[in-house]
């Protein structure tokens, strides 16, 4: 091949070579504006360095790790407090004659903690005069005689707290 052939097919092609070096220049123009925004979308819109984007994030973390170590340490603290925490309420109301018609005016009231304890009080009313007991309950027991309401009512206060659990 001469050079005047290969002149003259460099003169035909090179309208060609321009148009594909001016589209593929187009191209990367466009994957470049892509991946600037991708970058400027990983570092939040700051005019800093991915470094300093990493690093902000890492500072980040570590604030949220110190953040959870304290809330965990706090709600332990919570929950142990709400277990002592009157959780469990149970009432009985009787009529302690058990015949005639007076109604149902005393009652026996438990109110207990997770660990069943707590204490009962119990009122018994008369026409004449209104007595108020009280006794402390220790695991659901008592070192005081219990009456029948007032087991009843520990029962009553014992249930409210599974169904509480079961939540």
């Amino acid at each position: 091949m001469s050079f005047v052939t290969l002149q003259n097919a460099l003169s035909h092609w090179t309208p060609f070579f321009a148009a594909s070096a001016f589209v593929l220049s187009l191209v990367l123009l466009g994957v470049f504006a892509y991946l600037e925004r991708r970058i400027t979308r990983l570092t939040g819109g700051r005019n800093s360095s991915l470094e300093e984007t990493l690093a902000v994030l890492n500072r980040d973390m570590k604030e949220v790790h110190t953040f959870r170590a304290e809330l965990e340490s706090y709600l332990k603290l919570a929950e142990s407090r709400l277990r002592g925490a009157v959780s469990g309420v149970g009432i009985v109301r009787f009529n302690p004659f058990r015949e005639g018609n007076g109604g149902n005016q005393s009652f026996s009231l438990a109110l207990i903690d997770e660990h069943g304890s707590g204490a009962v009080i119990s009122t018994l009313y008369s026409r004449d005069r209104v007595g108020v007991y009280a006794k402390p309950v220790d695991k659901g027991r008592s070192n005081f005689e219990l009456s029948d309401e007032e087991r009843e009512a520990i029962a009553k206060a014992a249930a409210a707290i599974a169904g509480h659990k079961k939540v």
